[in-house]
């Protein structure tokens, strides 16, 4: 590998890091645009300024690194109570943040080489501050004069013995940059030892030879030391220890802060991972491990069946030790996919600040739930429609604070993101306190759009559901932000994709609630292996509750209804066989799946259960996309293609169909629901 390849990669993992440390800055801003006061929230917007910008210089971006030094500085002076926070200065530093996000998307460190914008921010800036370095350039930071001395005189000495080691300058790092930043914190007088240089016939000029020793006079803490090496001191010997005495009395350091010199000194929990503990993996390369990982679930399967059929011991021996090997390996793989949701959740308190203040409106956004777990694959398509969903909620729903304060609400407004698990499945809540929606004007608009009958007998949900048509819409005028009929089929479409569902729930005057049901996984589950004739369906495990005979005695017992007495209750069920016509002879008995539903208990009636299945989906292609019920196809052991169905979906399908026949048997509907096409009706 080139020195070239070797410098891109590591100026690529800055970019990440540098990415994930702005959603938390931004993140900070926005609370301390609510807590002013809170030093705690001022010293992690700093720190994360001085991360970024010392690492920047440190992997060649230096406009990023001579930019965020100006911010910085800003927030310096808000540590040390010379300068207030304040809505002025939060928005400057987002619309910094917003700067920054521009400069990393190119490997040069410039997005779009607009030097105007970052002059005006940092003109406003410095009329803030009254700190006058601010200003468009593409030079290195200054370096500190030798550090003053605080309001309670706390200048500290700090000896650093730096040593890097043999790969270090293999990763891309220039130790000079290094040096160069610990002068920023203040004085600093650096002797460099190089009795470690070897001959040159065996000196490698890959590798630093050189190591140094800094005697470092600041008013920084250890903490703001230690962030100069955050990313090499994995390959690093590292050693800082305070020089006494002390030019001036300060406080007594924490016992963590004086603890003796160590290899590689660990990072601060309240910044991020050891990397001794975690590693940072390309996205790519773990979706290709977990399909090879549904390759191998497959092969075993046929393995397993192979060695069934043989009956030898020793190869039963091997099949059981791989089957139990392969369930392991699938447990992991998944669970290294599984990410909470947090992050996604956290960057829509940017979205909801933005929109309030453009259209004048008191909104707070609160999050519940966020270390919920989800396949990232999920997580990845969750963006889209959230944000169109809180678009909408801010535009259309929330009332202005003169409005809600005239109905007797309080003037700040409140959408709440939440999540939680539920069985297979995880459940996303969007939620307002707005004005809800107007069922009577979705209703009429349909009409008029020519999508229902003038006479139709609707439920509010189906009234509903016709938010999610394309190009629907309501709204009496269009706006910069919706309108137009186009955000609410997005979401529509994302969670179809996803093989999720839309529940939508308002009450007028006080709100509406948009849940969005979506699997936990997008590749492979647990399942229920059942035989019909001789097809195979798949059942999610996480959704069936017992499975119970059933015989033509049973049949008879409820007078032909497709229902059954399990427990005490009555229990509706669907015979797979009917829905799908498979023309085969009814056995004798048949097995009912119970499982639970959105609506309520049913059964699912199949000749046999052949037993739990890891279940590797595989996608059924365009040509089904619109059949709901079935969440895609599974390859068996021996080869045979089984569809995996989803439980809640075939009952709505179900009872979609089955208005004709529950007006024929309306005994039936009070004790089990509608039937499509008699199926939960009556038995031939």
């Amino acid at each position: 590998m080139s020195n070239a390849t070797i410098v891109d990669k590591h100026k690529q993992a800055y970019q990440e890091e540098a990415r994930e440390i702005l959603i938390e800055l931004e993140s900070s801003l926005l609370e301390l645009n609510e807590r002013p006061n809170d030093g705690e929230l001022v010293g992690r917007v700093f720190r994360s300024m001085h991360t970024i910008k010392g690492s920047g210089a440190m992997f060649g971006f230096d406009e990023v690194a001579s930019f965020t030094h100006h911010l910085e500085n800003a927030f310096d002076e808000v540590r040390d109570g010379r300068l207030k926070v304040t809505s002025q200065l939060v928005d400057l530093s987002l619309a910094a943040v917003d700067r920054i996000k521009v400069m990393l998307n190119e490997p040069s460190g410039r997005g779009d080489a607009n030097c105007a914008v970052e002059a005006g921010i940092l003109a406003k800036l410095q009329e803030l501050t009254g700190i006058s370095d601010a200003g468009c350039n593409k030079t290195e930071p200054a370096a500190h004069a030798p550090a003053p001395l605080n309001e309670d005189g706390t200048i500290r000495q700090w000896r650093i013995n730096f040593a890097p080691g043999p790969d270090l300058m293999r990763n891309g790092t220039n130790p000079l940059l290094l040096l160069r930043e610990l002068k920023q914190l203040g004085e600093a007088r650096i002797t460099a030892n190089m009795t470690a240089i070897p001959p040159l016939e065996s000196l490698d000029p890959e590798r630093c030879y050189v190591s140094w020793e800094i005697n470092l006079t600041t008013t920084e803490r250890l903490e703001a030391i230690r962030e100069v090496f955050i990313f090499v001191e994995d390959c690093c010997d590292l050693t800082i220890e305070p020089v006494a005495p002390q030019i001036t009395p300060v406080p007594d350091l924490p016992a963590s802060a004086l603890e003796e010199p160590r290899r590689n000194p660990g990072r601060r929990e309240t910044d991020r991972p050891d990397n001794a503990s975690s590693i940072r993996v390309p996205a790519a390369k773990l979706d290709q491990f977990v399909n090879l990982v549904g390759e191998l679930v497959t092969v075993q399967a046929r393995l397993v069946e192979i060695a069934a059929g043989r009956g030898d011991p020793d190869v039963l021996e091997v099949s059981e030790e791989i089957e139990r090997l392969t369930t392991a390996l699938r447990e992991n793989s998944m669970s290294i996919r599984m990410l909470p949701i947090r992050a996604t959740f956290e960057r829509f308190r940017r979205l909801v600040h933005d929109l309030a203040r453009d259209l004048h409106k008191n909104v707070e956004l609160t999050i519940e739930g966020a270390d919920t777990e989800l396949d990232k694959t999920v997580i990845d398509q969750l963006n889209d429609p959230l944000m169109h969903l809180i678009r909408n909620s801010i535009d259309h729903g929330i009332e202005s604070p003169e409005a809600r304060v005239a109905a007797g609400k309080p003037a700040r407004a409140t959408i709440h993101l939440s999540a939680r698990h539920s069985g297979a499945n995880v459940l996303i809540g969007v939620t307002d306190d707005g004005r809800g929606i107007d069922a009577d004007a979705v209703r009429a608009r349909a009409i008029k759009n020519g999508l229902v009958a003038a006479d139709a007998r609707l439920s509010e949900a189906e009234v509903f559901s016709f938010i999610l048509m394309p190009g629907f819409s309501t709204a009496r005028k269009v706006t910069d932000v919706s309108g137009r009929g186009v955000g609410m089929d997005v979401v529509h479409q994302k969670v179809e994709a996803l093989r999720g569902r839309i529940d939508i729930a308002s009450k007028p005057g006080a709100g509406t609630s948009v849940t969005l049901r979506l699997p936990l996984t997008m590749a492979i589950i647990d399942g229920l292996l059942v035989r019909v004739g001789q097809d195979f369906f798949v059942l999610p495990l996480a959704n069936t509750l017992e499975c119970v005979e059933l015989t033509r005695q049973d049949i008879e017992k409820a007078n032909g209804n497709h229902v059954a007495h399990i427990r005490g209750a009555m229990i509706p069920y669907i015979r797979l066989r009917d829905f799908f016509d498979i023309d085969t002879e009814r056995p004798e008995r048949e097995q009912i799946m119970v499982a639970e539903t959105e609506d309520g208990r049913y059964g699912f009636v199949v000749d046999e259960v052949l037993g739990d299945h890891q279940t590797v989906i595989k996608s059924l292609g365009r040509l089904y996309r619109q059949v709901q019920f079935v969440s895609g196809a599974t390859i068996l052991g021996n080869g045979t293609v089984a569809l995996i169905l989803d439980p809640h979906r075939l009952v709505q399908e179900v009872i979609r169909g089955s208005v004709q026949s529950s007006r024929e048997h309306p005994e039936f509907t009070a004790a089990a629901g509608r039937g499509k096409d008699g199926l939960l009706s009556k038995s031939p």
